[in-house]
């Protein structure tokens, strides 16, 4: 059956040339995007709760962007004055850029990983005797605490802010060909949004080995794969399964 529709349950790019638009471009079909799952922060009082007190760290480790932005947000509810000398060890290049919303990146003592949470493990060790903060979603990776409790540093995790399920109900009566999926979460949306939800003729997209899981925990067929030798990325995925299904359009 030929793709005309494409729902990626992720936010719109906010960059002109992506790949995404270019498929839809190239293929003359129709994508939309909407996230199946949003961020909410934690407030003070919560954290409070898990008994963190920010003036006890002496080094942040940032996973994400969100992760990034959810420390300073609530720094700033407790009215906790950031510390010039306070370490921050980032994940990635991206996470270690972001970090610039907030801090004047060479006046701070920045330290950044490859990718992958292990990669900072070398930088973690180097600096075994800081107290380390790992403010986090509330379904981190199982890497992060793995790695941290290899390393045998003085660690805490602290949930700063929450995954959770978007309201989906106006989509009740639209169709899709293709339903393009990057999280377990985002498949428990859909069927916490539509539990009554049958895939019929709805091709399924998923995107990493966990997500593939979820999908075929709930029983559904997946037609595209992501990431794989041939296509790394989901909008190669979909380029692929179009350009198949497609033929002699």
């Amino acid at each position: 059956m030929k793709v005309k529709t494409i729902l990626v349950s992720q936010p719109e790019p906010k960059v002109e040339n992506s790949p995404y638009f270019e498929l839809q471009q190239k293929h003359k079909i129709k994508i939309d995007f909407r996230p199946f799952i949003h961020v909410e922060g934690v407030n003070a009082k919560e954290i409070r709760l898990q008994k963190i007190d920010l003036n006890h760290y002496t080094a942040i480790i940032l996973t994400s962007r969100n992760a990034v932005d959810h420390f300073f947000r609530v720094a700033d509810e407790m009215r906790y004055k950031v510390p010039e000398g306070l370490k921050y060890f980032c994940q990635s290049e991206a996470v270690a850029f972001y970090l610039q919303k907030y801090v004047v990146y060479r006046k701070r003592k920045i330290y950044v990983g490859a990718k992958d949470f292990a990669d900072l493990s070398p930088l973690i060790k180097k600096y075994k005797d800081e107290k380390f903060l790992l403010p986090a979603s509330d379904q981190l990776n199982a890497d992060a605490p793995i790695t941290l409790n290899g390393l045998k540093v003085d660690w805490t995790q602290a949930v700063f802010y929450k995954t959770v399920m978007s309201d989906l109900s106006d989509l009740a009566d639209v169709y899709y060909d293709v339903l393009a999926f990057f999280s377990p979460t985002g498949i428990k949306s859909l069927f916490k949004n539509f539990p009554d939800f049958k895939q019929n003729n709805t091709r399924i997209a998923v995107f990493g080995s966990t997500t593939q899981k979820e999908a075929l925990d709930y029983g559904l067929r997946i037609d595209i794969l992501a990431p794989t030798p041939e296509t790394p990325s989901m909008t190669m995925a979909l380029e692929k399964y179009i350009s198949e299904a497609n033929k002699g359009k």
